[in-house]
């Protein structure tokens, strides 16, 4: 049998089955490969202390600073009733600020002894305030000697590497295990092809990776960064062209619409004149509809842009042309409110085959998964017998039951919240691929569409469609300003009293299930100063009922309930039943009714960037101007907060994504709409190195045009299978 090559080495052979274990589970870390490529986030000079004025609030830090003092008090508490109570308080300095650190229990003695004025440590631990100051509890930490052996072995250089680490693995660890694999760099087979490195003057891998983890300089970390970015931007975008050029060779149906067809038809009857970008982005679709190759578009708009107007129209077209149109919503709210609005809109369009409905009409089915037998049956019949030109439905539409005379078209709403199986499932169900296409309202920057949708053409939707109010929105700091929250539930009771609704959104449902008081389970020391659950819908509703906004007609909306009285809760509340909503982020995605003005968003801080986007997008649908209020107990310096004034001072979704994504580390974001597993990007910031990611773009593509195959590459081939691990790859061929 062959030897394993030794990038790909089990860690639990090379560091022991403890550690690896905690690398498996917290970081996603499995081989030496992986480990090697778990690159710091940065980097410690010695005799450099860190900025303690800059830490981040509730986030796990690694500190290098030195002690000023130590006190040891004692204290009476119910465990120790007697004044035997021990309580360690340590102040470090870096110059710049200072933290306290505290220990409590039988945790104070190893750093009593350990901790005194004048050491010099790594700490890490996590950031809470407790009586407005900052703090660590309970934190990890390793002396720097400089004179121990092994202290100076570990740290060996100028440059001290701090690694993303969790609870469970400090830094310092991480970089131990980095010193025992580190050898294993010279077996790196390096993806770039020879011409493209030396042209771009880039350090081989093997000699890329020893500097990231042990620089003597930062020249050597620049050399390092510079390399290892374009191994990621330009593996991922040869995975991409791959993609594309084999989606070219496929064959498709062109569907052409009728010149006086469905859509003409529909076109006809439209009370309103379509925006300039909806027009320009039809006729994109409608070009790519026409070809023998499936379409691959992503369709970005704004919330309330009009995309489920271009989406209807696309589907027309294809119904026009004989085939059958599929259109995949994430949740069966979504599912009922498109089926809605779609029939509305086509009116006796939607009548096909009802006595006296126009020749040219169809029919259009919703599909779901709690639909009665008989409804169901009906539904299934339709799309095998070619009845329904149009299914609208949730992931019931991919079952195996699920037969369609001709599939021509899958529109994907919301593309974020499916698995790549799903899609791939309804795609299957074509007699050849039918055309794809792909529609999301969380706006994404260039650069990441280039990477994550790389294979998919996209088209923009960034004007607003006449008739849309501006939205007004306002942080509501309940810490600093408790009056602020009476004045919210004012202006709610305002609005409703001026004939219009409103929506209350919380972070929690509150039943039994997601009671985290009934959950049972210890805290972890760091997180015993944590902060209140997130208030939940149950309660905030009748609390608002009893209090704030007795007399008014307050209904309640979340995942839990039975989808029939989900869809009875959204029936009365868009006929004007019903005043206020208080609900989860069921909401989130395409609820429409235009007469809800007003969204408070209670513990906003517990929400995304982009999610909040989304939910402030329910309000403003109709003439009257929108307000969104964004409460929170987050102090005015916290980095909550500043992504929440963020939200609040622009509607422009494009300019809040780079915002998120610049928080967040594009990580997460890339990871999610990759896989689902963690993300291959690690080096690489998809705002900062626009240019690489261009520039990779197009020596991807002369490189997959001149081989297709990569039978000449095989390192490049390699670092494919490497890096987009099956599951990965898979994702790709997908899409």
């Amino acid at each position: 049998m062959d030897p394993v090559p030794a990038l790909d080495e089990p860690l639990k052979k090379v560091l022991g089955p403890a550690t690896a274990k905690v690398m498996a589970e917290h970081l996603g870390l499995h081989t030496v490969g992986d480990l090697l490529h778990h690159y710091p986030r940065r980097y410690e000079e010695r005799g450099q202390l860190t900025h303690l004025t800059d830490l981040p609030m509730d986030e796990h830090v690694t500190v290098v600073a030195q002690v000023a003092d130590a006190r040891l008090h004692t204290f009476a508490s119910t465990k120790a009733p007697r004044g035997k109570g021990q309580r360690l308080e340590v102040t470090i300095t870096d110059g710049s600020g200072r933290l306290q650190l505290v220990f409590f229990g039988a945790g104070v003695h190893k750093p009593h002894k350990e901790l005194l004025p004048g050491t010099r440590a790594m700490f890490a631990g996590k950031v809470s305030v407790f009586n407005r100051r900052l703090q660590l509890a309970h934190p990890a930490y390793e002396l720097l000697r400089g004179d121990a052996e092994e202290t100076v072995e570990t740290w060996a250089g100028a440059l001290i590497p701090i690694y993303p680490a969790t609870a469970k693995l400090e830094s310092w660890k991480i970089g131990k295990a980095l010193q025992t694999v580190l050898p294993s760099a010279q077996e790196a087979v390096d993806p770039l092809p020879e011409s493209l490195r030396a042209g771009r003057g880039l350090v081989a891998l093997p000699e890329a990776l020893l500097k990231i983890h042990r620089p003597h300089t930062r020249a050597d970390v620049e050399d390092a960064r510079a390399r290892l970015k374009w191994d990621e931007a330009f593996v991922l975008q040869v995975a991409l062209a791959r993609r594309r050029h084999a989606d070219a060779q496929l064959p498709a149906v062109a569907r052409r619409p009728k010149p006086d067809g469905l859509l003409a038809a529909f076109d006809d009857r439209l009370p309103f004149t379509l925006t300039e970008g909806q027009r320009k982005v039809s006729a994109e679709i409608f070009a790519d509809l026409a070809t023998e190759h499936p379409m691959h578009r992503l369709l970005q708009g704004e919330v309330g842009s009009g995309k489920t107007m271009v989406a209807l129209r696309a589907m027309l077209a294809v119904v026009d042309a004989g085939g059958q149109a599929a259109m995949l919503a994430p949740t069966e709210v979504l599912a009922q409110q498109h089926h809605r609005s779609v029939t509305e809109m086509m009116g006796e369009l939607a009548e096909g085959g009802m006595l006296g409905g126009p020749d040219d009409a169809t029919k259009v089915v919703l599909l779901t998964g709690s639909m009665g037998a008989a409804a169901r049956r009906h539904a299934l019949l339709d799309l095998a017998t070619g009845e329904a030109g149009i299914v609208i439905g949730t992931h019931a539409l991919i079952e195996d039951k699920v037969q369609f005379h001709d599939l021509g078209l899958v529109v994907v709403d919301e593309q974020h919240r499916f698995g790549v199986e799903q899609r791939d499932a309804l795609r299957g169900k074509g007699k050849q691929p039918p055309h794809l296409l792909v529609m999301t309202a969380t706006p994404i920057p260039r650069t990441v569409a280039m990477t994550v949708f790389g294979d998919l053409e996209t088209s923009v939707l960034d004007q607003l469609p006449a008739g849309r109010s501006p939205i007004a929105s306002h942080v509501v700091p309940v810490s600093d300003k408790p009056h602020f929250l009476a004045r919210a539930w004012e202006r709610v009771r305002e609005e409703v009293a001026n004939g219009h609704q409103a929506y209350v959104v919380c972070p929690r449902i509150g039943d039994e299930e997601d009671d985290p008081k009934r959950t049972g389970g210890k805290k972890p020391a760091e997180d015993e100063a944590e902060k209140r659950p997130p208030l939940a819908v149950l309660d905030i509703a009748e609390q608002l009922a009893k209090g704030p906004l007795r007399g008014l007609r307050v209904e309640v909306l979340h995942g839990r309930m039975q989808p029939d009285d989900k869809d009875a809760v959204m029936r009365r509340f868009a006929a004007g039943e019903a005043d206020v909503l208080v609900a989860t982020t069921v909401i989130e995605v395409g609820v429409n009714v235009p007469n809800a003005t007003a969204m408070v968003i209670m513990d906003a801080d517990r929400f995304g960037v982009s999610q909040l986007h989304q939910l402030r997008g329910r309000v403003g649908r109709g003439s009257a101007p929108g307000l969104c209020l964004l409460v929170t107990e987050m102090p005015e310096a916290s980095a909550a907060r500043q992504r929440l004034n963020a939200v609040a001072s622009t509607l422009d979704g494009f300019e809040l994504s780079r915002i998120d994504l610049e928080q967040r580390r594009e990580g997460d974001v890339l990871g999610q709409a990759q896989s689902g597993t963690r993300s291959s990007l690690r080096m690489l910031a998809v705002i900062e190195d626009e240019g690489i990611i261009a520039e990779a773009r197009q020596e991807a593509a002369a490189v997959v045009a001149a081989d297709p195959g990569l039978t000449n590459l095989p390192a490049l081939r390699t670092a494919l299978d490497a890096l987009l691990d099956e599951e990965r790859e898979q994702y790709l061929e997908k899409g």
